[in-house]
């Protein structure tokens, strides 16, 4: 069984990409990056998410993506996106890709997330997209200690901040919440003077560093 076979829902031999697939990472690669140091009331954020069988890299599938798009430090509801792997990967991930953008991209907990994807990316598309990640597993215990000092589970995150959401275990529900955590992580952190998307970045490698340090 290939790492492909593993990561995709059902079997999917190696398929050329069609045309409107070629023309979609065509036109996100000529698209100008974003300027991390641009307030993050002018930046276009992406939360990303993801729906998988498990959690291990190793043998779980991935099933789904989803993303929302914060702009302004505002969620619209219309500016989403999801759609299931089956029966076209190379169609969902260049469409989430597409919307993605140069945004900076949110998740919670890249260990999985991010490496799903990069791994979904390469191995569909055979491109790896040099995004910018920001990872509120990191982040949310840097700003909010008072809540939770540690890296916590995403419910416990959602338990602290009391935020809901429509449906959970959900590539776009976990979106929603993950979104509403972000808003309030960009408050918090416009209050201590982290301001940009690079500040944030900088901020989580920070926290990463001193979490890990022994």
């Amino acid at each position: 069984m290939t790492w492909l076979s593993r990561l995709l829902p059902g079997a999917h031999p190696p398929v050329a990409l069609s045309p409107d697939v070629q023309a979609m990472l065509h036109a996100w690669q000529q698209a100008a990056d974003t300027d991390l140091d641009t307030l993050h009331s002018e930046t276009r954020y992406v939360i990303v998410n993801t729906e998988a069988t498990g959690l291990d890299l190793s043998k779980d599938r991935l099933l789904s993506v989803a993303g929302i798009a914060i702009e302004g430090g505002l969620i619209n509801p219309r500016l989403a996106f999801c759609q299931a792997l089956d029966p076209d990967p190379a169609d969902a991930l260049a469409k989430l890709l597409t919307f993605i953008g140069k945004s900076p991209v949110v998740v919670f907990n890249a260990a999985f997330n991010k490496r799903v994807l990069l791994n979904a990316f390469e191995h569909v598309l055979d491109i790896e997209p040099a995004c910018q990640w920001v990872d509120l597993y990191w982040l949310l215990p840097g700003l909010f200690a008072e809540r939770n000092h540690n890296a916590a589970k995403l419910a416990e995150w959602m338990a602290a901040m009391k935020i809901e959401t429509f449906q959970r275990h959900h590539a776009l529900g976990d979106a929603y919440a993950i979104a509403q955590l972000f808003l309030a992580a960009q408050a918090r952190a416009r209050m201590l003077g982290h301001r940009t998307p690079r500040a944030l970045i900088e901020l989580e490698h920070t926290r990463q560093r001193l979490q890990r340090a022994p």
